[in-house]
């Protein structure tokens, strides 16, 4: 007998190998599978202008390095004796001027010429509540601590924002697969029912997008983790992000949908050398150690022989 509901996972293609490049675009959720395909080597770019909650900041990010844009002094402003652009997550913050406009606009190049070569993009929201600047009317991507009556918050119906999300991507690389998925992390605070309305406008929209656009696929990892994992065993400490046991079981999924069947076995490879790398031994003069270096090395070189991509 069967103590829990599964989510049915249907084999997905095109499907993720080595030869794949992978864009993800999105909330802490996709950092999880970003960090896991960057794990195994899998080729990747995550979050270049960091965490992206809405899919309207998402939208705005796609459409500034669709158009090239070149960040100056006007997009960026001077908060708590820090830099900050509305448009990007506060790991690009910065004391320096300068700084963290090369650091927006290194990321706005960098993405446009890693999406006009990727296979795939993971596009992840996370709510559709958003905050909009009242100076300006423009929806941001973070609020950078700015006191909380200079924003105005509302519940986007996110269609029209991921709709020109997937279409930048179909323009820029008529190739390449967009993978929708909807973060599993939820936002409390915003309120339970309010949570669950997000999400709810998140998921039609992303189903009717899915519906009419060849290119675009859906991936449940928060059906997976509200119907597979509903106990607060596979939380985290927060109770409100999934924990490692969790993420470890929705990624399982999330491979047996997308990535490839001889990729599979790269990625044993792979892990017995990343393990082998983080041993540390009791003796690293002994003869014993010093061959397991010398046969550790040895893999490494035949793997980026077989595969040029992955890079140790």
């Amino acid at each position: 007998m069967e103590f829990r509901t599964q989510v049915p996972i249907a084999p997905q293609e095109p499907k993720i190998g080595y030869s794949s490049k992978v864009l993800l675009l999105g909330s802490c959720f996709v950092e999880n599978i970003g960090k896991k395909l960057d794990y195994f080597k899998f080729p990747n770019l995550l979050n270049p202008f960091g965490i992206l909650f809405h899919p309207a900041a998402i939208h705005n990010f796609l459409k500034r390095v669709k158009s090239q844009h070149t960040f100056t002094e006007a997009d960026i402003f001077y908060h708590n004796e820090a830099w900050h652009s509305y448009e990007a997550h506060s790991d690009l913050n910065s004391v320096e001027k300068q700084e963290i406009l090369n650091k927006l606009n290194a990321a706005v190049e960098e993405t446009a010429g890693f999406l006009r070569s990727t296979t795939h993009v993971i596009i992840t929201p996370g709510t559709a509540w958003g905050y909009r600047l009242k100076e300006s009317g423009e929806m941001v991507a973070n609020c950078h601590k700015v006191p909380q009556s200079n924003f105005s918050k509302e519940i986007t119906e996110a269609q029209n924002a991921l709709f020109e999300t997937a279409a930048i991507v179909k323009e820029m690389n008529p190739k390449a697969q967009v993978i929708f998925t909807v973060s599993p992390v939820r936002h409390l605070k915003d309120g339970f029912v309010e949570n669950q309305l997000s999400k709810a406008k998140l998921i039609t929209a992303i189903q009717e997008i899915v519906a009419s656009e060849d290119h675009c696929a859906y991936f449940p990892s928060y059906e997976i983790m509200m119907d597979e994992l509903r106990d607060y065993r596979f939380y985290a400490e927060d109770m409100v992000h999934p924990n490692k046991m969790a993420v470890d079981y929705i990624w399982e999924k999330f491979k047996e949908a997308w990535i490839a069947l001889e990729a599979s076995e790269v990625m044993k490879r792979v892990d017995t050398i990343k393990k082998g790398l983080s041993h540390r031994p009791f003796n690293e003069a002994s003869e014993a150690h010093q061959k397991f270096r010398r046969d550790l090395q040895q893999k490494m070189e035949k793997l980026e022989k077989e595969y040029p991509e992955i890079k140790f």
